[in-house]
């Protein structure tokens, strides 16, 4: 009894050789599209670039010379204001208008003095000073038209030396580019123009202190008139 003969096909041999093979590779394109549409999801995912994102619009302040305050009845002090400055932060509203609230802890407004006041064409005394320390300083501007309405609270601290420092004034206002107007005093602001410069004026009652000298000597409660020259700019920044 002879051995069985087997008849290999050359043909079918190379079919069953090839055929993992040509598995093997057929996946590599799907492979290849699942890593594109992979990566295309993460970059559509991204943020945005850095200099479109974590930008702050800020609002600059600065106090300029030509200014007057008055009280009282008697006649204004010219007041140089030059070197006072602040910023804040900015934001736009939907009505073209742009709210700002600036940092009060920052706000610096020089203090009347001999060096910066004048009262009848004479500078005030050496002794005798008054400091601004502002305590609210917000409100609404409009760049397009130039009006400015700030809300401006504030401490007047009148002092004489070391002998005599009176308690506070508390004066509460909105400084504005228009009109503000009392029973006693009035004032007319400017808009700001394309530089930012412009005048704000406000208005404020002024109540007692229970100070004999200062209620007496200022005839409180009485009105007093804000006067500013002023810069207001904008910027931003990352």
């Amino acid at each position: 009894m002879g051995c069985p003969t087997f008849h290999l096909n050359p043909q079918s041999l190379h079919k069953r050789i090839s055929a993992p093979n040509t598995t093997r590779f057929s996946l590599q394109p799907n492979l290849k599209l699942l890593k594109t549409t992979s990566f295309s999801s993460n970059h559509l995912n991204q943020p945005a670039s850095t200099s479109t994102i974590n930008q702050t619009p800020n609002v600059n302040f600065k106090t300029l010379g030509a200014c007057k305050l008055g009280i009282s009845r008697y006649p204004d002090f010219s007041y140089n204001a030059a070197g006072g400055a602040g910023s804040g932060t900015a934001t736009k509203l939907p009505d073209g208008q742009v709210s700002v609230e600036f940092d009060v802890e920052k706000l610096y407004i020089p203090p009347l003095s001999t060096a910066t006041t004048t009262f009848l064409g004479l500078p005030l005394p050496p002794f005798l000073k008054i400091d601004v320390l502002p305590r609210v300083f917000r409100g609404e501007i409009n760049q397009e038209s130039g009006k400015v309405d700030l809300k401006f609270i504030a401490e007047f601290c009148f002092s004489v030396g070391s002998v005599y420092k009176a308690r506070p004034l508390l004066v509460e206002t909105v400084l504005t580019s228009d009109e503000s107007k009392g029973k006693t005093r009035e004032g007319r602001g400017e808009r700001m123009d394309e530089d930012g410069k412009c005048r704000l004026v406000g208005v404020a009652t002024v109540d007692p202190i229970n100070d004999l000298f200062m209620d007496t000597f200022l005839s409180l409660p009485t009105e007093c008139l804000a006067d500013l020259n002023a810069v207001i700019s904008f910027s931003t920044t990352q």
